[in-house]
């Protein structure tokens, strides 16, 4: 059976999904950012979130990543 996307995490800011993704890759969880098009066209959050993704065998892994690396953005 293939290993599927999963959304581990959205954001308002493309930007920060983008770190998100860059810190992920560093680790070798292969990931992806969706919706980032949106967000540069909309102002409106509802239509501007950007989802991050990657496949459901790397999430668990992904999020403690994530939780271990937030609020040391500068």
């Amino acid at each position: 059976m293939a290993d599927k996307l999963v959304t581990i995490a959205k954001f308002a800011d493309y930007i920060k999904a983008d770190l998100a993704k860059q810190l992920l890759d560093d680790f070798g969880i292969e990931s992806v950012v969706t919706g980032q098009n949106a967000a540069n066209v909309y102002s409106v959050p509802a239509f501007a979130e950007a989802s991050l993704q990657t496949f459901e065998s790397q999430a668990e892994q992904a999020l403690k990543i994530l939780e271990s690396h937030r609020g040391q953005e500068q």
